[in-house]
Parts: structure tokens; C-alpha cells; sequence
């Protein structure tokens, strides 16, 4: 097994530990965060095995978890990307095999509407017990097990997605190429990340960058995959759901800071869309 680890720019002294504690790894150390896709891209052309696992620092596996996602790929070689059941710290499932975001699926999802529109496919399909195994469009990027052939055949990830959506393109690109993208349930992967992801009424700082990464990915995502219209409509969609949201708060008098969040996000929104061009360039 080779193990590579790509540095983002820590400051708290785990690269030194690691290289002290396991002398043979590959340690890549970056000067500055580069982003999710990037620091992947730095370390997939140095790997030489039949598969590639991406696997986050807040991700971790069982000791059979491995062993078990290989033995399937082996056993269906039209798999060509693999994840597992994903939860949190106190065992309660997450998003684990998800359908393409739309404008339309976002937009229901935001709004609540969802229960009204119930045979919308949702990015998050969490109406099944997620026990079986199950070909899906894609599957988070916490662990995250590549065919070796995917990437020769449709290369890195997209590195013009600094955090959010490049799992999802890397996914669309291989189910074009004609690959299947596998849910795998019988291995559990506890991702901490789904725990302290910012909820849309975080109004920090943070929590306003993690959403303009995310708006800003998502709008370069459309563009690329979907074209213009779709990023329009996105917008449109977008400014619909904090429009409604907004209301809803002021209907049941919460406080301002709940209705101030929808008017930062419109903001944000409409910030990403100059700022990308329509979603033509990136901004990081």
C-alpha cells in the first residue's frame, strides 16, 4: 500500500509527526491551502496501484473497510468509483449516495418544498435505509475509492473547484466515460465533517466563506456541465428560495439575525455570479 499525504498549509506540526512516526510515506507540503481537488491532483500522478483511495483527515475507517471496497471492485470491474455508508460521531447516517445537484433539486431542498414535489429526485435521497448496495450518481469525497483506469481515462479532478463540487464533476465525467459510480454499505466510514459542517443561519465569518466556496463552485459546476442557462436559472432559483425563506422568518416573527442570514446569502449569491463571470472563471 503506498500512502501519500498532501499538506494544506497546517500550522499545527503534523507534518513533522508524521514524518517522524512513519519515516516511508509520501508527504507533500504546500505553502498555502490549495483546495480539496488541487492537493488530490498533487498526489494521484505519483501513485501506481490498480486504485486510489482519497480519504479525508476527518474520515476515519474500520480495519476491514479497505480490504472490503477493493474485494468489490475486483469482483465488478464496471465499478469504477466506490464509497461507503457515511456517519457521524454518534453513529446517525449521512449522505452517503446522492443524485446530481439541479437548480430544481437545490431549490426544493432549500424551500422545504421537497415534501410537496416528493418524486423530485433530491441530491440527498435519504427516504431508504441505505442497506443495499446501490449504483447512484455520485458519492461524497470523504472516502472516496477510484479505479486507477478512471483517472487515465478522464483524468484529475477539476482543479478550478478550491472546496465543493469537484467529487461530483470527477463522478459525472466518469459516468460519461461509462463507468458506474457504487454506493457500498457494508463498510461504515464516521466523517466528523458532516457534524460541523456550517448550517445556512451560521452568519460568521467562516461560516460566509464555506458558503461562497460552495455558491462559487456550484455556479462553475453548472456552467461547465449544464451551460448558461443553467447557471441563470440557478441564480434565479437561488434569490426565489432566500426570497421565501426570508418570509417565512418574518411571518413568524423570528429574530433579525435569522433574517438577515437569506439577504447575506443573496448577496453572496449574486457576488459569486459577477465575480465568476456567470460562472466562467474561478475566483480562487
Amino acid at each position: 500500500m503506498e500512502v501519500i499525504i498532501v499538506d494544506n498549509d497546517s500550522n499545527d506540526h503534523s507534518a513533522e509527526i508524521l514524518l517522524s512516526e512513519y519515516p516511508k510515506i509520501k508527504l507533500i507540503e504546500n505553502e498555502k491551502n490549495v483546495g480539496f481537488g488541487r492537493a488530490n491532483n498533487q498526489a494521484l500522478p505519483y501513485i501506481k496501484s490498480r486504485y486510489v483511495l482519497l480519504l479525508n483527515t476527518d474520515a476515519f475507517v474500520e480495519p476491514d473497510t479497505i480490504s472490503k471496497t477493493i474485494q468489490y471492485m475486483d469482483a465488478n470491474p464496471q465499478c469504477g468509483i466506490l464509497g461507503v455508508r457515511l456517519v457521524g460521531r454518534d453513529g446517525v447516517l449521512q449522505p452517503s449516495c446522492r443524485y446530481f445537484p439541479t437548480p430544481w433539486n437545490i431549490f426544493l431542498n432549500r424551500t422545504g418544498l421537497k415534501r410537496i414535489f416528493k418524486h423530485s429526485a433530491m441530491v440527498d435521497e435519504m427516504s431508504w435505509d441505505h442497506a443495499t448496495v446501490r449504483n447512484c450518481d455520485w458519492v461524497p469525497g470523504c472516502y472516496f475509492l477510484i479505479r486507477k483506469e478512471v483517472i487515465d481515462q478522464v483524468g484529475l479532478m477539476d482543479s478550478r473547484y478550491f472546496l465543493y463540487y469537484e467529487e461530483i464533476d470527477h463522478c459525472l465525467s466518469a459516468k460519461k466515460a461509462g463507468w458506474q459510480v457504487t454506493y457500498f454499505p457494508y463498510s461504515s466510514v464516521v466523517h466528523l465533517g458532516g457534524e460541523s459542517a456550517k448550517s445556512e443561519g451560521e452568519i460568521t465569518s467562516s461560516g460566509r466563506q464555506i458558503e461562497s466556496l460552495k455558491i462559487e463552485s456550484e455556479l462553475l459546476y453548472f456552467y461547465k456541465n449544464h451551460g448558461l442557462r443553467a447557471v441563470f436559472v440557478d441564480v434565479f432559483l437561488s434569490t426565489l428560495a432566500d426570497s421565501i425563506l426570508l418570509l417565512k422568518n418574518i411571518v413568524k416573527l423570528r429574530r433579525p439575525r435569522w433574517i438577515f442570514v437569506h439577504v447575506t446569502h443573496s448577496i453572496l449569491v449574486w457576488s459569486c455570479f459577477i465575480r465568476t463571470q456567470m460562472g466562467k472563471k474561478p475566483i480562487h
